[in-house]
């Protein structure tokens, strides 16, 4: 650290204020976190809450309680804490920003089995109020597994927690999968709802947080250039690809249950469809913007189960190789049955009834253990009609034709060398007309010179403001499984053949059908 930086800390006796400047500090406030112990809150939760300080934007006073099943004081939870800011943080730890910090770090041990089992948390939410000024402010981080939300929540609204009084406020934040089907996502909803209001519960989803999906926001209605052409007329498809090189990685248990398609396709990447083809919202309002996505989803044409298998294909990843290491295949993972047919790769064509995007589809694929991690949205426009130019240097005479030229695509990348591509065709030097693709590029790095937050970062700071814009609402969480819901009947009813799994080998880009897939629309899926 530079001797003007040194002098500029010491001019700061409460780091935790440098943000109060900056009209984004919330209100004091207490977060909760359940199930602290879990990894979840080491390597992205605290580490998200400790940049914010380091950033300034959290208020003065505020506090975190672990609450967790294991006995630990509140000097070993927050020690554990440090750990882990060093160790997954974005912000290197500084002592004086963390001395801050740790002094409103609290742990208490919780038992929903007990009717007294939330006795320690009432106590040490009072303490926090009396000394640290957090006014009843509190936000409930179900950092659980899916079994225990309905059970807490309605613990929490027996007890009183849950409700509000004018001068403060109450909140929850639910981590996915919500549900795992529309009946089930139906239900939990209801559950939900007997101890909060929908304007209470923020159903993240850490995709929404990302830097370059909320530019998407920006780049589409911020510009004019590429506005009007965001329709069918002149865009001939759309890819949307999250990409994964890592297997099971131990969690073969929760895979077995979720697969593919629940796990990604249902919640992140459908919030990309919407995001892409959603009206221009009238502002930029938080149930305004998720109106518009509300829209975008319900007009997703349903697949029909019976139609299941000849709009989606399914794959289940081998024995490959990885960065020159062999990995095993998916049924040869911790905790996964040996004759699985669970999917760990998915394609499938959506197609979208409305006037902007009738007759254009959305390709959607996700896959484990492809040969890089990756996750963009490529726009692919339509070639030009007719080629006025004349032959190059191989054919001087006549025209090239149309199809001979590349079209333009657009592709964001949202992770990692997150930025925007456009690719264009243009002439390369010489005497002949001989065109060549070209990319113009835009990358977040170089073109801020500033590292983008941490998604958890903007998340948490956006529940602890009050803004739901880049959460999922609950109709939202509805009708992304309403069309999801109708692939599963359709590929419970047709099983895959146990000879075809495995059907791609890890390294790979999935299985040939999923090649085929595309080639019967006369169309490839791009190379990443």
């Amino acid at each position: 650290m530079t001797d003007t930086l040194l002098d500029d800390v010491a001019l700061q006796p409460n780091p935790l204020s440098e943000g109060l400047s900056q009209g984004r500090v919330p209100l004091p406030c207490v977060v909760v976190i359940f199930g602290a112990t879990g990894d979840l809150t080491q390597r992205k939760l605290v580490p998200a809450f400790y940049a914010l300080a380091a950033d300034g934007l959290l208020p003065p006073g505020f506090s975190i309680i672990g609450a967790g099943r294991t006995e630990q004081s509140t000097e070993d939870f927050r020690e554990g804490m440090r750990k882990s800011v060093e160790r997954f943080g974005r912000v290197p730890l500084r002592t004086d920003v963390w001395n801050v910090f740790a002094d409103g770090l609290r742990y208490c041990t919780y038992d929903l089995d007990h009717p007294d089992g939330l006795h320690a948390l009432h106590e040490t939410l009072d303490e926090l109020d009396r000394e640290r000024g957090t006014a009843g402010n509190r936000i409930f981080y179900f950092s659980i597994p899916p079994s225990g939300f309905a059970a807490l929540a309605e613990r929490l609204g027996t007890e009183g927690l849950s409700h509000a009084d004018g001068s403060s406020f109450r909140r929850m934040i639910v981590e996915k999968p919500f549900g795992h089907n529309l009946d089930s996502a139906r239900a939990l909803n209801g559950k939900l709802h007997v101890a909060f209001k929908e304007d209470q519960i923020y159903r993240i989803d850490h995709y929404l947080g990302k830097e370059t999906v909320q530019n998407l926001l920006v780049f589409r209605f911020a510009n004019g250039i590429f506005e009007p052409l965001w329709n069918r007329q002149y865009i001939d498809h759309v890819q949307i690809t999250v990409a994964e090189n890592l297997g099971a990685e131990g969690r073969g248990a929760y895979y077995e249950e979720s697969g593919a398609l629940r796990d990604i396709i249902q919640n992140h990447v459908m919030q990309l469809v919407a995001i892409v083809g959603m009206e221009a919202p009238s502002n930029f309002g938080a149930e305004t913007v998720r109106d518009e996505k509300v829209k975008l989803l319900r007009a997703v044409r349903p697949i029909h189960p019976d139609d299941a298998l000849s709009h989606t294909v399914r794959g289940q990843y081998g024995e490959g190789w990885i960065d020159g290491e062999r990995v095993p295949a998916y049924r040869q993972e911790h905790s996964v049955a040996p004759d699985s047919l669970r999917e760990t790769f998915v394609a499938m064509k959506v197609d979208i009834d409305n006037w902007r995007w009738a007759g254009t589809p959305f390709y959607l694929r996700t896959g484990k253990r492809f040969p890089k991690r990756a996750t963009e949205i490529a726009i692919q426009f339509r070639r030009v009609p007719h080629s006025p130019f004349g032959g190059n240097t191989a054919t001087p005479v006549g025209l090239l034709p149309a199809d001979s030229i590349d079209p333009n695509l657009l592709v964001l990348r949202i992770q990692p060398d997150e930025g925007i591509t456009l690719r264009i065709s243009a002439k390369t030097p010489g005497q002949s007309m001989t065109i060549r693709t070209v990319n113009m590029d835009f990358l977040y790095g170089s073109a801020f010179l500033k590292e983008s937050p941490e998604a958890y970062e903007r998340l948490l700071l956006d529940c602890m403001l009050g803004d739901p814009t880049l959460f999922a609402r609950e109709d939202e969480v509805e009708e992304a499984w309403r069309f999801c819901t109708a692939i599963l009947d359709g590929w419970r009813a047709h099983p895959p053949d146990p000879n075809d799994c495995p059907n791609y080998e890890a390294g790979s880009w999935g299985p040939q059908s999923s090649s085929d897939f595309m080639a019967r629309d006369g169309r490839q899926w791009r190379r990443l």
